[in-house]
């Protein structure tokens, strides 16, 4: 039976791409979607969007897709070459006529009924319907504020503690060196580009989300084989 693989923060790294799916052992018949930041700060984003093609992946939009689009649309409008960020400098020169129609083309959020799960970037402001999420909170938050709030950076209160479903929420943005398990949402961006690991979420046909204490069984991971980003001041 097909399979539903979730496939956290690529960053670029096609190499640990390439060893995830064959850990998984992934085939043509397995569905292959992504939580997004599939390009940025790695060394091949050409070749992680070579792979997303082979496997027939969806993925939804996060924060560096995001911002390549919206540095797309400026120098469109203005007729020049606008600043980008230093994540995304080793980007804009390789991508294809097609790679940008595959990132226009990504959804904010992508909807797993058959599994009851939801996919976004970065979060959800618990209690706020899908359709009434600020884009900030799709693609950029981590943690809730005092007033619930969508907060990016120095937070305290992890949206996902604080989410209740149904849907279990699948995301990444928040990159840690292990996953995030909360009863209603799971994060797997494990920091591959940051010399941790590139994690998988691999589900049977129907299934559902398994409860926290045996969520492991179903998230596989490979080690990167370099760090290849340092973080520095904001630029998480």
């Amino acid at each position: 039976m097909a399979r539903t693989i979730i496939i956290g923060d690529v960053h670029g790294c096609s190499r640990e791409l390439e060893h995830l799916l064959r850990l998984v052992d992934w085939t043509p018949r397995d569905r292959v979607f992504f939580v997004g930041d599939l390009l940025s700060r790695g060394p091949d984003p050409r070749g992680v969007l070579d792979l997303v093609s082979a496997t027939r992946g969806q993925a939804v939009r996060g924060n560096h897709e995001n911002s390549l689009l919206a540095w797309k649309k400026a120098r469109a409008k203005k007729g020049e070459r606008p600043p980008i960020g230093r994540s995304n400098r080793g980007v804009v020169g390789v991508l294809r006529r097609e790679d940008w129609r595959f990132i226009r083309s990504m959804p904010l959020y992508l909807d797993l009924p058959q599994h009851g799960l939801r996919i976004v970037h970065a979060g959800v402001i618990p209690g706020v319907p899908i359709e009434a999420q600020p884009l900030r909170a799709l693609v950029k938050m981590r943690y809730l504020g005092e007033r619930g709030e969508p907060i990016e950076m120095d937070g305290t209160t992890l949206w996902a503690a604080k989410y209740v479903g149904p849907p279990h929420i699948v995301f990444g943005h928040n990159a840690r060196f292990a996953p995030q398990i909360h009863p209603w949402a799971t994060g797997i961006d494990t920091a591959a580009v940051y010399g941790g690991r590139l994690t998988a979420m691999v589900l049977q046909n129907g299934q559902a989300v398994p409860h926290a204490r045996s969520r492991g069984r179903v998230l596989f991971s490979v080690p990167a084989l370099e760090r290849y980003f340092e973080i520095t001041g904001r630029d998480r």
